[in-house]
Formats: structure tokens, C-alpha cells, sequence
């Protein structure tokens, strides 16, 4: 099975942002700003570098509450995200198994590659895929297909993991298996089909694999 992940908050930890944004209220209206943002431009057929989105998204919510931001410093630390507890030892997981290893992201390509260089994930993956690459960003079909196109393979022989409801939608409708991970706070999108798995840790997937 081809196993692609997506990488913001599914196996980098955000948190680590807070002092930099205002704590984690703040940086929860951020993020959801940024993909807000995305899927905006994403509906009206456009593409934006999701570094200047996320840029541009935390200085508007750090001018909603009176103070100001450094992008320097938002750049350097989304550069520098830690991952999360169960990241390593799920990927090594699904590496020991058999299975392909490849990651997704929004992110443009020399982001992700330092991201994961720097959270010492990069390893683990066999290719780094950014939406940079294929000119839409997620959840438009582009980015998803760009990835089965180069492994060759058709969408029931790929897996997205994701902790995002609207990735996990777009990877649905370009024709994969879909894993939401349901970190404290992730749902299914309603009215959506359900995931083909839904997983509490990375280090379940595996096993239902």
C-alpha cells in the first residue's frame, strides 16, 4: 500500500507555535484562517503559496487582537516543528511492513523538506510530494494525483492520512483510501463518506492496514 501523509498537525505538532502567534487560542484561529484561506482560493480555481497564506493569516489575527507578529520568526518555527509523540515509531511501523512512505503537503516543497529534515521524520519517507509541484492546492484532485501518477498506482491501492476533515475529503474524492486521525478535537466532516479507517494513533495504522 502506498501510504501518503499529510504533515501539518498529522505529524508535525503546531503547538509549538503558541508563543510565537499569542498562545493556543490564537493560534487555533491562525490555522484555521490559513485553511480557510486555502479553501477559498482552492473553490475559485487558484493557486496561492500556502507559506504566504499562512504568513499573511497570522498577521491579520495578530492585528484583530492589538499586537503584532514577526514572519521571520513564524517562518523559522514552522520550519522547526517537533512532531508528534507517535509520528516515528507509526512510519517506522508502516516501513517495517512493506508498505510505501510518502508525504503530502500544502507546504512548498524546500518547506517540507526542512520540516521534516529538522524533526528527524525525513528518514522515514521514501518521497517528500508538496501542491507546489502540481500548481492547486489541497483538497483540489491535482496534488493527490500528482502522487499516484508517479508511483503508478490507482487510488484502492493508496492510503491518505490526514487529521484534517476537508484533507481527508479531497483525497476521497480523487479516489483513495482515506485514514482520518483522530487527534483530541478531529471529527469526520459531516455529511461527508466516513474514512476508510479512522485511527486514534499512527502507531494503529499498521495494524489495520
Amino acid at each position: 500500500m502506498l501510504c501518503v501523509f499529510d504533515v501539518n498537525e498529522t505529524l508535525l505538532d503546531l503547538s509549538a507555535m503558541d508563543p510565537l502567534i499569542g498562545g493556543p487560542a490564537l493560534r487555533r484561529e491562525w490555522f484555521g484562517l490559513a485553511i480557510h484561506t486555502v479553501l477559498t482560493v482552492t473553490a475559485t480555481g487558484g493557486y496561492r503559496d500556502f507559506a504566504g497564506i499562512a504568513g499573511e493569516a497570522a498577521t491579520e489575527v495578530a492585528a484583530r487582537h492589538g499586537h503584532a507578529v514577526d514572519l521571520a520568526e513564524i517562518g523559522e518555527g514552522l520550519r522547526h516543528l517537533p512532531a508528534h509523540p507517535d509520528a516515528e515509531a507509526g512510519l517506522a511501523k508502516l516501513r517495517e511492513a512493506g508498505h510505501d512512505v510518502v508525504a503530502l503537503t500544502n507546504s512548498p516543497l524546500a518547506t517540507a523538506e526542512a520540516q521534516l529534515q529538522n524533526s528527524g521524520l525525513a528518514k522515514l519517507f521514501d518521497r517528500i510530494f508538496s501542491a507546489e509541484q502540481a500548481g492547486r492546492l489541497k483538497p483540489a484532485p491535482e496534488p493527490y494525483r500528482q502522487v499516484l501518477d508517479a508511483y503508478s498506482v490507482e487510488g484502492r491501492n493508496a492510503v491518505m492520512i490526514a487529521a484534517h476533515d476537508w484533507d481527508i475529503a479531497g483525497a476521497q474524492a480523487a479516489g483513495l483510501r482515506t485514514a482520518l486521525l483522530a487527534r483530541p478535537g478531529v471529527r469526520p466532516l459531516p455529511g461527508s463518506p466516513e474514512p476508510t479507517y479512522t485511527i486514534s494513533s499512527l502507531t494503529e495504522l499498521a495494524g489495520v492496514l
